[in-house]
């Protein structure tokens, strides 16, 4: 009984699978199973005796296929979950294959997903599984979550191993879903596990930066780089090259040469994407002996670079001066086909130009334009600037007028430059021309087109149209009081005093005013061309403004005066000297005056006029005042009111070399620093000192010198000849024995002569002299040395 329902049983296992295609076939089955016991023999595949004891299990059940019980009774199970690798199907022991594993644990991860309950029914599996087996249930499973627990479950387990197909799959899954916190964690877990094992997964290291670098994870991307580089785990090119364009990206160029150092360090290959990153990056950055070497680099390996290398290193090397190697590259990239680029082109032009090289400049300005480029604005004020600055007018004309017809419309700027160039050139028409060209264009003009413009018409004395130029100005909003004072300085820079004045009154009755510095230039201006009457406006307009007239001007209106042969000019100039309210003036006026109008001595009156002047400040202008007072005083005859002044001056050390007592050796006056009439006083008022000190203290030097220069040494020759002196004329120097000068000083005419005394009363009643400030008189002046020799030092 038993024997056939063990034959029934077999006989629909057979059927069912379509096992049994003849008797023959079924009797060789048959033959495999024992019928006559329920105890089948059966070997473990894990190893255990088949003479060990089996355990039983629960009754097992046979059905047909319309479910009746074939056969029942107890059964034993002859493979262990988790150890044997085979499986029963019925009475047959089947081994297990890969894609029946792989399906089962698939099919407990996707009803599962994820959590405890899964990984306890991974843990029943009824068979080992394996890392193939693994990796081919990840590639079946789309999702990540559930991928991720599979992974880490497995990786629990005794039999895990680590793998690189795997983690380059779950690295894939987690870019995909964007988890780069999750990339970030099984990153770490990964350089942990391989340290620990000593295995060194290259594919999953570098798919990682890649992955964090396309996504522009720039710390954490390096960050891993770091970890890699100190497990000396070796990274690829691709890797490199992923690095080197996110820092790039992210506007980091030095950072990337740092990767591209550490790349040639660790003697990493070069491929064609390095260079393409690297070549323009080093050029941009202005390393461009680097770039130039990588280019060569290139080449050699056989290569070819690209537009983009070509363009970078064009551009590069002629914005940086080097044009020869800048065009040699240009020459290679059209060699190899390649068509130069308008940005190229703009490139060149620019450079070229930049650099002086117009000719060249121009052959690749016509060479773009019959590549069938059109040359944009930049390029135009660029071409028209240049050729005007060098002054290559006609050429920038051209290109200007051509600019126009491709309907671009001219900078102020680029107006400006041809106005400049033009004027230079004094082609004042057509630096109208422009003018009036850009006023029609509806251009206002820039403050330096009309500065340039002003100057052009003021250098060719075209008051009328500059004038006319400045209202303009001034009508568009534009402040005109330093440009209108720029016109009349030039005129006064040119000596023209006549187109001065002019302008000055333009300005006067157009409102526009002007500093006080250039009234003063232009006060000078007239004081030296005699127009007195047209000085002395200038002058009450400047104390007027609240401007002081220093020593030094007051000092030379009174120059002028000294040297005035015109009774009518006099009067102008005292008047104007008048005007200057200067201290100085009223010293004047009470050194003419009396005692009884002055209350003081004139040698009191005149040091304390001295005393009140600032010589940190002044000690220039006091010595230019000294001079030019006492060529004054000597042509007025006064020459005791001349002698105070110089002993003042000498006592507050104005000339403190002009006196030299060497011993017993040699006394010398130095006068050559000295106008005339300052040298004539300083001769009598220096002997009689020598005098006193030679009769009443007895000391007698060797020799007695008067250095006078060439110009003094005749007026003063002169004057020491009428009174019989001993001084023998040489060169530049008056000299004589101490001994005769001694006898010389004895004589009664001589001590008259040198005598210093203080004026009388009766010495201040100077004829025709007026009290508020007298003029010279013809009798008076007629007694003064002649007249070239006073011109030489009067100043």
């Amino acid at each position: 009984m038993l024997a056939e329902a063990e034959k029934r049983r077999m006989e629909y296992y057979c059927r069912k699978f379509d096992f049994l295609a003849s008797q023959e076939n079924f009797n060789l089955i048959s033959s495999k199973f024992s019928f006559k016991n329920p105890i089948f023999s059966r070997a473990f595949s894990h190893g255990r005796n088949i003479d060990e004891p089996s355990e039983w299990t629960e009754d097992i059940e046979y059905l047909d296929e319309s479910g009746c019980v074939i056969y029942s009774g107890k059964g034993i199970r002859s493979v262990e979950p988790g150890l044997d690798d085979h499986v029963m199907v019925g009475g047959l022991k089947k081994p297990l294959f890969n894609a029946s594993a792989v399906a089962k644990i698939v099919e407990i991860v996707k009803r599962w997903k994820w959590g405890p309950e899964m990984e306890n029914q991974l843990d029943k599996l009824h068979f080992v599984p394996n890392m193939s087996h693994i990796y081919q249930a990840l590639k079946e499973i789309g999702e990540t979550d559930t991928s991720l627990s599979l992974f880490r479950w497995a990786k629990r387990q005794s039999w895990y191993s680590p793998n690189d197909e795997s983690y380059n799959l779950m690295f894939e899954r987690l870019d995909q879903s964007r988890d780069f916190n999750g990339i970030q964690s099984l990153f770490d877990e990964m350089i942990r596990e391989c340290s620990n094992n000593e295995i060194s997964s290259f594919t999953a290291y570098n798919q990682v930066i890649q992955y964090l670098s396309r996504a522009e994870k720039l710390e954490v991307s390096f960050c891993c780089f770091k970890k890699i580089q100190d497990s000396g785990c070796k990274i690829d090119t691709q890797t490199y090259n992923s690095l080197i364009t996110l820092f790039l990206n992210k506007g980091l160029p030095y950072k990337a040469f740092e990767i591209y150092e550490t790349m040639e360090e660790t003697s990493c290959s070069l491929d064609g994407s390095t260079y393409e990153l690297m070549i323009p990056s080093l050029a941009k950055s202005g390393r461009l002996d680097a770039a130039f070497k990588l280019f060569q680099e290139m080449k050699g390996k056989n290569l070819r670079p690209n537009f983009f290398i070509f363009a970078s290193l064009v551009d590069s090397m002629g914005k940086a001066g080097r044009l020869d190697t800048s065009m040699k590259i240009y020459m290679e990239m059209q060699g190899l086909g390649f068509r130069p680029s308008p940005t190229m082109f703009v490139s060149l032009v620019e450079s070229f130009a930049k650099a002086g090289k117009l000719e060249t400049a121009l052959r690749l300005w016509d060479e773009m334009k019959k590549a069938g480029f059109r040359p944009n604005y930049g390029l135009y004020t660029m071409i028209v600037e240049s050729h005007a600055k060098s002054g290559k007018l006609d050429v920038a004309m051209s290109v200007f007028s051509d600019m126009e017809k491709a309907g671009f419309l001219p900078t102020p700027s680029t107006y400006s430059c041809l106005l400049e160039m033009h004027a230079a050139s004094g082609q004042v028409d057509s630096a109208m021309k422009l003018y009036n060209s850009m006023s029609n264009a509806g251009l206002r003009p820039g403050l330096s087109t009309y500065t340039t413009l002003l100057t052009v018409l003021a250098n060719k004395k075209l008051v009328d149209v500059a004038a006319k130029i400045l209202l303009e100005m001034k009508a568009v909003g534009f402040s005109v009081d330093v440009s209108a004072s720029d016109v009349l300085m030039i005129y006064i820079k040119e000596g023209s005093v006549d187109l001065a004045l002019r302008w000055l009154r333009f300005m006067a009755a157009s409102g526009i005013k002007t500093n006080n510095f250039i009234i003063r230039q232009l006060f000078e201006s007239c004081m030296k061309n005699s127009l007195y009457e047209s000085a002395k406006p200038l002058l009450d307009t400047y104390v007027n403004s609240a401007a002081k007239v220093d020593l030094i001007l007051y000092t030379s209106i009174l120059a002028y005066l000294v040297r005035c042969q015109d009774e009518r000019n006099e009067r102008h100039l005292m008047s104007i000297l008048s005007a200057t309210s200067h201290k100085a003036h009223s010293f004047m006026c009470g050194l003419f005056m009396g005692p009884e109008q002055r209350k003081k001595p004139v040698l009191s009156f005149v040091r304390e006029f001295f005393q009140g002047i600032d010589y940190e400040l002044e000690e220039g202008a006091a010595r230019y005042f000294v001079n030019v007072l006492l060529n004054y005083l000597v042509l007025m005859g006064q020459i005791n009111r001349a002698r105070c002044v110089w002993k003042v001056a000498y006592e507050n050390k104005l000339f403190p070399k002009a006196i030299v007592f060497d011993q017993h050796i040699a006394w010398s006056l130095d006068v050559r620093n000295l106008s005339v009439g300052a040298s004539l006083i300083a001769v009598v008022h220096t002997l009689h000192r020598f005098r006193k000190r030679m009769l009443y203290y007895g000391v007698v030097p060797r020799r007695i010198k008067l250095v006078t220069g060439p110009t003094l040494k005749i007026v003063i020759a002169q004057i020491l000849s009428s009174v019989e002196s001993p001084f023998e004329v040489s060169k530049v120097v008056l000299r004589a024995p101490g001994d005769s000068v001694l006898e010389w000083f004895k004589k009664p005419i001589v001590q008259q002569f040198l005598l210093n005394e203080i004026p009388s009363r009766a010495d201040i009643l100077m004829h025709k002299l007026n009290t508020l400030f007298p003029s010279s008189a013809p009798e008076i002046r007629s007694l003064s040395p002649p007249k070239p020799l006073v011109s030489g030092k009067a100043l």
